[in-house]
């Protein structure tokens, strides 16, 4: 019995605004570069900085961790982007990022 609901890759298509699947896979397919890259050279980022894990240090390491590790991660995804052929996808992204916090600092 045929389903008239979109699939999930259907649904992320129509909610990231893309025009097509495979446009929507090759998204996928960034994300899931960048995550690998990331796992691999996030600890030689931190032991070059000398941020020890464990030891009652959870605190430090995430705050070291999201001021080293964050901002790579975001330059990595638009590099992948770029690879794949979609650069814009993630420019467009990273842009809003940069607006929602600028916006957290702005006097309203």
């Amino acid at each position: 019995m045929p389903s008239d609901q979109p699939n999930f890759l259907q649904r992320l298509q129509t909610k990231w605004k893309l025009e097509s699947i495979f446009q929507v896979v090759m998204v996928l397919v960034v994300f899931a570069c960048t995550g690998f890259t990331i796992l691999f050279i996030k600890n030689p980022i931190l032991d070059f900085f000398g941020v020890e894990r464990g030891g009652g240090q959870g605190f430090l390491n995430t705050v070291l961790y999201l001021l080293l590790v964050l901002p790579l991660y975001q330059i990595i995804l638009l590099i992948y982007g770029f690879i794949f052929g979609q650069f814009k996808f993630f420019w467009g992204k990273e842009k809003q990022i940069f607006r929602r916090i600028g916006k957290l600092f702005s006097n309203k």
